[in-house]
């Protein structure tokens, strides 16, 4: 296996970078003995990179870009991102063209830690894969990152999933992307995803996802703090001056989003006893005062949805209810989760300001936060393919609900 010479980039970790030239973690970190477990990279600094030799095929007669894609097990978008070079409209007898590498189909990857910039990267790829996904910006974060919304299906049923509420819960961002993918990929198959009809599932629901709530807290908790951000100063004293923010919950200017609705906000924050900014708990001087608490409690009331699902980490457990104030349905759509995700519904007591909690006291409506996985914050990537599973069976679940069932 050759090796090549890479220099770090701002934001680039070791998973990222393996990620990046579609090599393993651990032959990348085999190739650099002198990475030290757990410190960041240093933007500049040279790493060895072990590459294989692309995969290359030479294009038989009449072929077109779609029977070389049939043949290599790859979309058509995919072939031709890879072959950007080549052409005219289909590839000419005799000509070399480069194959994705074997195992390198997916968009949404989970190999690396996922990030604001590799999510606006995996929206738009799927855009051009599927055509029938639709994206809207909902507002920007405090830094100005935009937050995404996509959409896909377009049945009666108004649903609504969001991730990344807290910063360091990112891996509820990966999950919703690669459920977004697989289903995408099953609706355009005329396949099934988590055991259901894709058909069925997009002319009954029509689905919105918020992947990554909070991009700027999400960030914070991957990369290193450069000294240039304009927060340097306030994120280390408010961090108790570690530079590490791997616990970090909150967004950028230390308001932790999930207790920034108003249901009950005032008791919340007395009930946190924090007075300023802080890596999490810190309900912000006043409701909504923060953008990105701002630009979902807009987006649900602009999209007037049946039911909202916010998903964190870590527990295994479906929070269900809110004062007394949720429909009788609540509890039944709550046991239907639990049953598809083996996640166990809990009555949750004791607890205001989340974003479920407004969408049921504004709306009298089904919302629900799931706390997914099983582990210490942040879960590492390892726990993704059983949390994965878990969360795609749970979401569909809530697609599947009967629309005469929706209030």
């Amino acid at each position: 296996m050759t090796t090549v010479t890479y220099i770090v980039r701002p934001g680039d970790t070791p998973r990222r970078i393996a990620s990046q030239f579609g090599i393993s973690y651990g032959s990348l970190i085999a190739a650099n003995p002198q990475w030290t477990d757990g410190e960041p990279l240093i933007p500049g600094e040279m790493a060895l990179v072990p590459v294989r030799m692309p995969r290359r095929y030479f294009v038989q007669p009449d072929e077109t870009w779609a029977q070389v894609a049939a043949k290599a097990g790859c979309s058509e978008a995919r072939l031709r991102e890879l072959n950007r070079a080549v052409m005219g409209e289909e590839p000419e007898e005799g000509q070399w063209i480069e194959l994705p590498a074997a195992g390198s189909n997916r968009i949404v990857r989970a190999d690396a830690e996922y990030g604001s910039a590799q999510l606006s990267r995996d929206i738009e790829r799927l855009k051009r894969e599927y055509s029938f996904l639709t994206t809207e910006v909902i507002g920007r974060s405090v830094m100005g990152k935009p937050i995404q919304a996509i959409r896909i299906g377009e049945g009666a049923l108004r649903l609504h999933a969001n991730g990344a509420v807290h910063a360091n819960e990112w891996v509820t961002s990966l999950a919703l992307m690669r459920l977004l993918e697989d289903y995408a990929k099953a609706c355009k198959r005329h396949g099934t995803i988590a055991g259901r009809s894709s058909s069925d599932l997009y002319r009954r629901c029509t689905l919105w996802l918020v992947p990554m709530v909070n991009p700027d807290g999400v960030d914070l908790t991957l990369e290193p703090l450069d000294s240039g951000h304009p927060y340097y100063k306030e994120l280390l004293k408010w961090n108790h001056g570690s530079v590490r923010f791997h616990r970090w919950k909150a967004n950028i200017r230390g308001v932790d989003l999930n207790d920034q609705f108003p249901a009950h906000w005032e008791e919340e924050k007395r009930r946190r006893g924090l007075n300023g900014p802080a890596p999490r708990d810190y309900s912000g001087p006043s409701p909504l005062s923060e953008p990105e608490a701002r630009a979902l409690a807009e987006f649900a009331a602009e999209k007037d949805f049946h039911a909202v699902l916010s998903f964190h980490t870590q527990g295994e457990e479906i929070y269900w209810n809110y004062r007394g104030l949720e429909p009788p349905s609540s509890k039944a759509l709550a046991e239907a989760l639990g049953r598809a995700s083996g996640y166990r519904p809990v009555r949750l007591e004791g607890s205001d300001a989340g974003f479920k909690d407004w969408f049921i006291a504004q709306y009298r409506r089904p919302g629900f936060t799931v706390e997914a996985g099983w582990g210490h914050n942040p879960l590492p990537l390892d726990v993704f393919p059983d949390l994965y599973p878990e969360t795609a069976a749970l979401l569909v679940e809530a697609m599947a609900w009967e629309a005469a069932d929706a209030p």
